[in-house]
Parts: structure tokens; C-alpha cells; sequence
């Protein structure tokens, strides 16, 4: 097959149980509060060890507040649950990025700029937007609770293989097009089922002209096309990116892994289980209308009406536009916002900050609109700073936020009430995702900003 998924999963293949699922070697586990309590509690019971203590990472990132950092956590879920973690951590001899630290910030975010992530890894998480990681050129997916306690006693998992997909978009995106407007219009096409069961490499003109900010984001929503994760094989723009990082390789040991990881492709005579093409002159930048990131539409264009959907989509497809309180045929260019949210594991790093901030320089936030800015990390914080976007954006009217997951999902203080509409830079717009009752329009960091500016959602090319 010659597939670069092929290479890693094969690399690491511990053994394969007959008619059965394959034990599969972990390089990198990463821990968060929320799913990995009963894991530990569970080598507790067992008296076991975490076996591979230096490879297994950890931070609190879902339930911690973006404000007052230095205060114990208002919430008293949230805070036993980090409470728990330190516990755990502290127990088990784990490393821990700890909350009000200049280490913690959103795991997906914090493990790339860290250099803890690296090409050619397995990596596994107990959050499913894990494929973030891929796009260092890593296997790396999401799994369960009981799964986190097998990789915490054993650094494997047993796992089937999935089956590969290549998605190549080619061209060259047009002005105002970001990597999630590429993710957005994926989703689009393919249905948040369409890719479910396969591990996706993305390739093609577009994704090798990405930024590593544009690729993590693009990894980051594959799982919104129901695939176990998604990834980009590594290049100079990656090895840019990862060289002088604080864990990444150094010295002599540096020029191994580059000539390691140069070979970490798929080969000319690769064949994928499924291969997709697209064209990058066909996508503008992009907003959801529903409540799955599948249902989205160009900025200019129309929610569909209902004869252009399957009879058997048609009730749940009227049951999202009357949760959103749109109706079929409704042009949402112009729709009234009430919040705007610039952050998440999807766009929380310092790129997506720049481009909010070439929008509003010099203009200033709609009165209407309630507007949280999130840095994924402190790392991330500190550029701001450094680059002068906290004045740009303070002269905007923006307050910038302290790291953490926010208002990506409803686990901390920052809510959006309900019957509110958010443009968000977030992954997902479940009913209630952002909080119960919230409307949620996924869009790019620019589609944000226009919406903050205007106060109504904007075609960001206008601005």
C-alpha cells in the first residue's frame, strides 16, 4: 500500500490479535481533567503504575475560567476536577502543565508549540479533537476513558486499522479564504459521515502552501467528517516550525530525526482506499447555518431550501433551522450577532490572532456585540503582546482573555445564553454546545472579526 499512514501504524504494531483488533504501540499520551479521573482511579484498584510516566503529559484546559486565573475556579465541578487531576499527577509521577502556569493553555495547542507532539508519533487523547496533532505528521486520534487507563499502564492500545482516504485540494485559495473555510466547505461535501471509518491525509496545493497554524486547524475538524483523525505529511514547514522548540530534538540528535522524518510520506505508487479531489477556486469563505458542522454554506450564498434536501434528511434538517430560529432560503449576510468568539483548540494560536486583528485595526467593536478573545496558551498570550496586537485590539474595543478552552463548549464560566447567536471560531455547533439554548455559526478568525465589527455577519473580503 505505501500509504504514510501505513508507515506509522505499521511502525508501531505491536502485535496483531487474530480476527482481532491490533495492539498498538503509543508514543505520546496526552491527559486532560475531564476524562482521565476513573482511568487513574482504575490502576489505583489495580495497583499499577503508570508505565511510561515520561511520556504521558497532562493540563487542565476544559473547565478552567479565562478570567481571574489567580482565583480558585468559581465552579465546583470544574475546580474538584482539576483539583483531582494535580492529585493524580502529583501521585502517579506524571508531568503536568498546572492551570495559572506559563505552561498551560488548551492541550492541542500547548503539545505542537512545545515540541511534545513530533512527526511520525502515534498520539492519543481523551478528547476527540486529538487529530489536531496530526498535522505534525503524526497518527494521532481521540479515545475513551478505559482506553486512557490502557495506555496509562501499558503505552499501548488496541485498536482496528482504519482505512485511508487522501482529500487533495489543489489551486490557490482566493483573498479571505482561511484553512477553516477549507475545513468548513470539506465538511460540507463530504457530511460530518462522509469520511467516517478512514484516516485522512490531506494534500494538494493548498495544504502544502498551509501555514502550521492552517494545518493544525484543518486536522483539528476532520473528526467533523466522523474520521478517526486526519494529518499532513511532514515538510520544511514543519521542521521550521518544530526546530528549537523546548522538547523537540537537539543537537545531533535533531539532524537524525529531520532525515527520519523526510521519509514520512506516501509513495508515488501509494493507493488509498478512497482519494478526493477538490479545487481551491471553488471555496469562499465559509459560515454553518445548522447544528453540525456539515451544514454550511458560502458567506453569499443561501441556506438551502427544503426541495434541495433528501425527503429522509428533511425533518431533522427543519428541526436545526427552527433550533436556530432560520428559515430555508434565509441569505444570512447580514443576520444580527451577539457574540463573537475568537478562540478554541481550532483557532487559539497566535496566527489566528494576527488575522482578527488586520480586520478591526483601526475600526472599533459593534455596541451589540459581546466579543471573548481566547489565546490557546500563555505562549500564545505572550506574542500578542510582543507583537503589539493587545493595542491594536484594545483600541478596537476587545479585552483579551486569559488561555483556556472557554467558549468552545459550555464547561466553564463563558457561556452564551440561550436564543443568543455566537460567530464562532470554535469546532462544533451542537445544540447547546455553547451553552444551552446558544446558536452557534462557526466561521474563520476574519469572518469573526468582520461580525465583531459590524455587529451582523460579513463577508470579511468587504472589510
Amino acid at each position: 500500500m505505501n500509504t504514510l499512514f501505513d508507515k506509522i501504524w505499521d511502525k508501531h504494531v505491536v502485535q496483531m490479535v487474530e480476527d482481532g483488533p491490533t495492539q498498538l504501540y503509543i508514543d505520546r499520551l496526552y491527559c486532560h481533567e475531564v476524562t482521565t479521573a476513573q482511568a487513574f482511579e482504575g490502576l489505583r484498584k489495580r495497583n499499577l503504575k503508570v508505565f511510561r510516566p515520561d511520556h504521558v503529559f497532562a493540563m487542565p484546559d476544559h473547565n478552567t475560567q479565562t478570567h481571574d486565573q489567580d482565583k480558585p475556579i468559581a465552579d465546583p465541578v470544574g475546580r474538584k476536577q482539576v483539583e483531582t487531576l494535580d492529585k493524580n499527577c502529583e501521585e502517579f509521577g506524571v508531568t503536568e502543565f498546572k492551570y495559572n502556569t506559563k505552561d498551560n493553555g488548551i492541550i492541542h495547542v500547548v503539545g505542537p508549540e512545545k515540541g511534545l507532539s513530533l512527526p511520525g508519533m502515534t498520539i492519543v487523547c481523551g478528547d476527540s479533537h486529538t487529530s489536531t496533532h496530526g498535522a505534525m505528521g503524526a497518527v494521532a486520534f481521540g479515545i475513551g476513558t478505559s482506553e486512557v487507563e490502557m495506555v496509562l499502564a501499558s503505552q499501548c492500545i488496541l485498536q482496528q486499522k482504519p482505512k485511508s482516504m487522501r482529500i487533495n485540494v489543489n489551486g490557490k485559495l482566493k483573498e479571505g479564504v482561511t484553512a477553516k473555510d477549507v475545513a468548513l466547505y470539506l465538511m460540507s461535501k463530504l457530511t460530518t459521515s462522509g469520511a467516517t471509518g478512514y484516516f485522512v491525509e490531506y494534500a494538494g496545493d493548498v495544504v502544502r502552501d498551509m501555514t502550521m497554524e492552517g494545518r493544525l486547524t484543518l486536522c483539528n475538524l476532520s473528526i467533523e467528517m466522523g474520521a478517526r483523525g486526519g494529518f499532513v505529511a511532514p515538510d520544511e514547514t514543519t521542521f521550521e516550525y518544530i526546530k528549537g522548540r523546548e522538547y523537540a530534538p537537539k543537537g545531533e540528535e535533531w539532524d537524525k530525526c529531520v532525515e527520519y522524518w523526510k521519509t514520512l510520506k506516501s509513495g508515488d505508487d501509494a493507493v488509498f482506499d478512497c482519494e478526493l479531489n477538490f479545487d481551491a477556486a471553488d471555496i469562499e469563505p465559509r459560515i454553518t447555518y445548522g447544528t453540525n458542522p456539515g451544514m454550511g454554506i458560502g458567506i453569499t450564498e443561501c441556506v438551502p431550501t427544503l426541495d434541495e434536501i433528501p425527503e429522509e434528511e428533511q425533518a431533522g434538517f427543519m428541526k436545526s433551522l427552527n433550533y436556530m430560529g432560520l428559515t430555508p432560503g434565509e441569505k444570512l449576510e447580514g443576520h444580527t450577532v451577539d457574540y463573537v468568539f475568537l478562540g478554541a483548540c481550532t483557532n487559539g494560536r497566535i496566527e489566528d490572532f494576527r488575522a482578527f486583528a488586520s480586520v478591526v485595526k483601526g475600526k472599533q467593536k459593534a455596541a451589540n456585540v459581546i466579543a471573548w478573545l481566547v489565546p490557546g496558551s500563555h505562549l500564545v498570550a505572550k506574542q500578542i503582546k510582543e507583537e503589539g496586537l493587545d493595542t491594536i485590539l484594545k483600541a478596537a474595543g476587545f479585552e483579551i482573555r486569559q488561555p483556556g478552552c472557554s467558549a468552545c463548549l459550555a464547561m466553564n464560566d463563558d457561556k452564551i445564553p440561550a436564543g443568543k447567536y455566537s460567530v464562532s471560531t470554535s469546532n462544533r455547533n451542537f445544540e447547546g454546545r455553547q451553552g444551552p439554548g446558544s446558536r452557534t455559526i462557526l466561521a474563520s478568525p476574519l469572518t469573526a472579526a468582520a461580525a465583531a465589527i459590524t455587529g451582523k455577519i460579513t463577508d470579511p473580503r468587504t472589510l
